[in-house]
């Protein structure tokens, strides 16, 4: 990545994938159900957003589960960036981690009682910063509509837009 005059270079994550930046960026992504979750260490200069689609990854296989394939899962892709922060040697107590998406965005009823894909990203999420002894400095999670986020590495700071939630008409037959 290059940075020319002042501007960050710029990284668009689609879902599934994260992206460490070791010289400043800016991390964009769009998160419907899905989350994002920044990490970013003052200290070392660097930052990290992943965007995960699923809660948990599967029992592992004999064969295991590549990274690339095991990022799309919320579980799997903090505790890839935490081990990424811990080699680099980042302090965890002052890494600051920020949480976004896990939106319904999908039409569900709501007399349904089965947690959403956006709430067990949600509850997956939470429960792994916690466990991995991390400290959440901000968040935006649920609701029912999309966000935008861009994160600048250079600052720690994330931008987010909330998207315009999109209502389709049922088309029946009269």
């Amino acid at each position: 990545m290059l940075e020319l005059e002042g501007e960050l270079a710029e990284v668009y994550l689609l879902p599934g994938e994260l992206h460490l930046a070791r010289r400043p960026a800016l991390i964009r992504t769009i998160l419907g159900s899905c989350i994002g979750v920044t990490f970013w260490s003052a200290q070392l200069g660097v930052g990290a957003l992943c965007h995960s689609l699923l809660p948990r990854c599967p029992a592992p296989s004999p064969f295991g589960i590549s990274p690339a394939a095991g990022r799309r899962y919320v579980d799997f892709a903090i505790r890839d960036l935490v081990r990424q922060f811990d080699e680099l040697g980042a302090c965890r107590t002052e890494l600051e981690v920020k949480l976004f998406g896990g939106a319904d965005v999908l039409l569900v009823k709501p007399e349904s009682v089965r947690p959403t894909v956006g709430r067990m990203n949600i509850d997956a999420a939470i429960e792994i910063v916690k466990s991995e002894g991390l400290n959440v400095t901000a968040s935006s999670l649920g609701g029912t509509s999309g966000l935008s986020i861009k994160f600048n590495t250079r600052s720690g700071e994330v931008l987010l837009r909330r998207l315009p939630r999109v209502v389709s008409e049922d088309i029946g037959d009269d």
